[in-house]
C-alpha cells in the first residue's frame, strides 16, 4: 500500500498501481471498521466517469456489504450530488469515486461520515487500520446493491432558490464529465440559453485536461462566449466541485475575484458576514471584504480544511482560487460548481452591467497564476519546512503567514509557496502593485529556494 495516496484531504493514485484490486478491498474494509466505530452501517457511493470508476465501485461496494455495511448506488454523478443526497437522505455516509481535475490514469476516494468529509487524521486512521490489518469481522448477513436516482431532487433543490430577473446566455464547458448529462436541463428549467461544450462523459477526456483552474484548458469556451456574444462561461472540473469562468469579452478570470463578486452580493443582504479565502487568494479580496464591512478569513488550502472552518466561523461563504465556491447562504456549506455557476446568474440578472465592466471597476494588482512545479512526494514537506527556516533567517520587510505553506507580505506585494495536498508538486503564486516590485518578490523567493535545491527555477 502505497502511504502517499492517503493525503490531506482525500486519497488519490493512480488507479492501477496504487488502487489495484487488492488495494481497493483493504481502503473499503477500513473504511467499513472506521464507520462502524461512528455507529455508521449504511453508505451512499457515487463514482465519475473514468475508466477505472466501474471496477474501484464494483470491488469496494462488494467488500463492504462483506463487512455488513448497507450499500446504495446513486451511479455516475458529481461530487456536490453526493454531497447533498448525504445532506438529504437517511443514509449515514458517503463515498465518491473520483480523482477529480487529475490526469485519466488516476482515481481516488472523497469519504464522509455523516454530513462530513473525513479530517485528515481520519484518512490517515484508514492507513494505520490498513497497516494492523484490525478490519471489522465480515458479516454472515450480505446484502444486494440497492439503487437510488437522486438527480431529480438535486436538480430541484439547486434551482428552487435561484431568482432570475432576465434571460441569462452563457457557454457551459463540460470537459467531457458527468456533468454533461444534466447540465442543459438545468439552465433550461430556469429558461437561460446554454450552449454547452464536450457534453458527452468520457473519462478518457479527449478534449482537454478537466482543470479550469488553468487557462488553457478553456480556448474553445472562449471563442464560444466571444462567437455567440453570450453573457460569460463557465467551465468544470472532473467531478463538478470546481468552476472556471469566462467573462464576456472571451477573459478568464481568477476565481478569487469571482468570490469577490458573489462576496459583494451576499454582503448586501447580509452586512457583517463572515467570507473566507485560502492562502492563494489575492490581497484585494480580504481588502474589499473588509471595506464593504464584511468579515474576512484567510484560511488553508483544501475542501474539508474550508469546510470545517466555515462550520466553526459560522461563514456564509468561502473559496478558494483553484475553483471551489462554498455557500452556506442559501445551501449547505459545501462546495457545488453548478450552483455557483446559478449564483454568477443570479448576480447579472440583477444588473444592466455586463460581467466584463463589474470586473473593471474592481481595484487591480499585477498577480500570476497558481504556478505549479513538480516536486517528488517524499520530500515537497521537507522542503517546505527547510525554506521556512531559511526566510525566517532573512525575512527583511516581509511578515510571514505559515497557515498554510510561507506566504511573506508586505505593503505593496505577496507570495506564497506550499507542497501540494493532491500531487507531487509545489505551488506557488505572486502579486504586487507593480511590475518592479513583483519581480523584487519573485526574485528573493526564487534565489531561496533555488539555494536549497540546485534548482535555476525562475518565476
Amino acid at each position: 500500500m502505497n502511504k502517499n495516496i492517503f493525503r490531506e484531504y482525500d486519497i488519490r493514485g493512480i488507479a492501477e498501481n496504487d488502487l489495484n484490486n487488492d488495494s481497493v478491498v483493504e481502503i473499503a474494509a477500513a473504511y467499513a471498521t472506521l464507520i462502524q466505530d461512528f455507529n455508521s452501517n449504511s453508505v451512499l457511493i457515487g463514482r465519475d466517469c473514468r475508466l477505472s470508476s466501474n471496477r474501484i465501485f464494483d470491488i469496494f461496494a462488494s467488500t463492504l456489504i462483506d463487512h455488513g455495511v448497507r450499500v446504495v448506488d446513486i451511479g455516475i454523478i458529481t461530487t456536490p450530488i453526493l454531497y447533498f443526497a448525504v445532506n438529504n437522505y437517511d443514509i449515514d455516509a458517503g463515498v465518491m469515486i473520483t480523482a477529480s481535475h487529475n490526469p485519466p490514469e488516476y482515481n481516488g476516494f472523497k469519504t464522509m461520515v455523516g454530513k462530513e468529509v473525513l479530517s485528515s487524521a481520519q484518512i490517515q486512521k484508514l492507513y494505520e487500520i490498513i497497516l494492523s490489518k484490525s478490519f471489522a469481522p465480515k458479516s454472515e448477513k450480505k446484502n444486494s446493491i440497492e439503487k437510488l436516482n437522486v438527480l431529480d431532487d438535486y436538480i430541484e433543490d439547486i434551482t428552487d432558490n435561484i431568482n432570475l430577473n432576465k434571460k441569462i446566455k452563457l457557454g457551459v464547458d463540460c470537459a467531457n464529465t458527468p456533468i454533461g448529462g444534466f447540465v442543459k436541463s438545468v439552465f433550461n428549467k430556469l429558461e437561460c440559453e446554454a450552449l454547452t461544450l464536450f457534453d458527452e462523459p468520457d473519462g478518457s477526456f479527449p478534449n482537454h485536461h478537466p482543470d479550469p483552474s488553468v487557462e488553457s484548458n478553456l480556448t474553445e469556451l472562449k471563442k464560444t462566449v466571444v462567437k455567440n456574444k453570450l453573457d460569460f462561461g463557465i467551465a468544470f472540473d472532473g467531478d463538478g466541485d470546481r468552476i472556471g469562468v469566462v467573462d464576456d469579452k472571451g477573459n478568464y478570470i481568477n476565481s478569487d475575484i469571482i468570490l469577490l463578486i458573489l462576496a459583494k452580493s451576499i454582503l448586501f443582504n447580509n452586512p457583517g458576514a463572515t467570507i473566507i479565502g485560502e492562502v492563494k487568494c489575492s490581497k484585494v479580496l480580504f481588502e474589499e471584504i473588509k471595506s464593504l464591512g464584511g468579515n474576512p478569513i484567510m484560511w488553508k488550502t483544501g475542501h474539508s480544511n474550508i469546510k470545517e472552518k466555515i462550520k466553526n466561523a459560522k461563514a456564509i461563504l468561502a473559496g478558494e482560487l483553484s475553483g471551489h465556491i462554498f455557500f452556506k447562504d442559501k445551501h449547505y456549506g459545501y462546495d457545488d460548481a453548478l450552483y455557483a455557476a446559478l449564483r454568477i446568474s443570479e448576480v447579472l440578472s440583477n444588473t444592466n452591467i455586463k460581467l466584463s465592466d463589474i470586473i473593471d471597476k474592481i481595484p487591480k494588482r499585477i498577480s500570476t497564476p497558481e504556478i505549479r512545479i513538480d516536486y517528488s512526494e517524499e520530500n515537497k514537506f521537507k522542503l517546505i519546512k527547510s525554506l521556512k527556516k531559511e526566510i525566517i533567517n532573512d525575512i527583511r520587510d516581509y511578515d510571514i503567514n505559515e497557515i498554510d505553506g510561507i506566504r511573506i507580505e508586505n505593503k505593496n506585494s505577496w507570495a506564497l509557496i506550499r507542497a501540494s495536498n493532491t500531487q507531487p508538486a509545489l505551488t506557488l503564486r505572486f502579486e504586487s502593485n507593480s511590475i518592479e516590485n513583483l519581480n523584487s518578490i519573485k526574485e528573493f523567493l526564487s534565489t531561496k529556494l533555488n539555494n536549497l535545491t540546485g534548482e535555476k527555477w525562475k518565476f
